[in-house]
């Protein structure tokens, strides 16, 4: 009988390969999440749709000018993209509970490419349910100009990606649900009320006026609202930042969040 043939050996994968994989994996995995779920987006919605058509409504004719809607609606956005995006350190948590996290630590790949795959695949989450709202814009008055919704759609996403390493680095801290759960309680309604999404920061008394100003919601609700067409509402000693500027701030916020996280990270047993 001939000899068979040798098995060709496969040769492994580089480093960059695998890595690109275990991201690819990871996200994959959260828009399986998202698709295989669409009560779940519905749910996230109605939140944020209760503020627009209630709150918003309710005061629409009580404030003079009657454009209240219009003024909610950047901050709205923001809410929609807030929830998921910071649902991914309550993924983590549990991940971590089953058993799924220790599995991924042993994998081959750095774990700070575990946690940018983790974020990323949340950020697009947070920013489809966030896209999702825009269609709601022409209702409050707001134009559907392409180009006003492609500058939207890229800082929602900028928003939604420093959002959800926010959310990671929290998850890697705490290690607990309860604890997460409770910190986030304790700063997502404030953090969110401060940043000028309901009223302008200017009304604010004095102290809290200058902590809306380190608050990096206040720059996601303030450039949203100025490339809708709103009035800038934050101001530096009378200057006003450019837009550009501020998701500059949030994009460094982002990358800051996620190398402290994937820094903790990293020494998790």
């Amino acid at each position: 009988m001939p000899a068979s043939a040798p098995t060709p050996i496969t040769p492994a994968p580089d480093r960059g390969t695998r890595e690109w994989r275990a991201i690819r994996v990871l996200w994959r995995r959260e828009m399986l999440r998202l698709v295989r779920n669409p009560m779940h987006i519905v749910l996230m919605l109605m939140n944020p749709l209760l503020f627009l058509f209630v709150l918003g409504g309710g005061l629409n004719g009580v404030i003079r000018g009657g454009d209240y809607q219009q003024f909610l609606f950047p901050g709205i956005l923001v809410m929609a993209a807030q929830a998921p995006a910071l649902g991914v350190g309550s993924s983590i948590i549990r991940d971590r509970e089953i058993g799924f996290l220790r599995g991924m630590l042993v994998a081959p790949v750095s774990r700070g490419t575990l946690l940018i795959g983790k974020c990323l695949g949340g950020a697009t989450v947070a920013t489809v349910q966030a896209c999702l709202l825009l269609c709601f814009a022409g209702v409050v008055g707001m134009s559907y100009r392409p180009t006003v919704l492609a500058a939207l759609l890229v800082e929602l996403a900028v928003v939604a990606l420093a959002l959800t390493t926010a959310g990671a680095f929290i998850a890697v801290v705490v290690r607990r649900t309860e604890t997460f759960q409770a910190v986030l309680g304790l700063a997502t309604m404030p953090l969110l009320f401060l940043s000028g999404a309901l009223f302008p920061p200017s009304g604010l008394p004095a102290g809290l006026h200058v902590v809306s100003l380190i608050n990096p919601l206040t720059y996601a609700v303030d450039a949203l609202r100025r490339t809708s067409g709103g009035p800038a509402l934050v101001t530096w000693g009378g200057w006003i930042p450019p837009v550009a500027l501020e998701l500059l701030m949030l994009a460094a916020a982002g990358v800051l969040a996620l190398a402290m996280g994937a820094r903790r990270f990293a020494s998790e047993t």
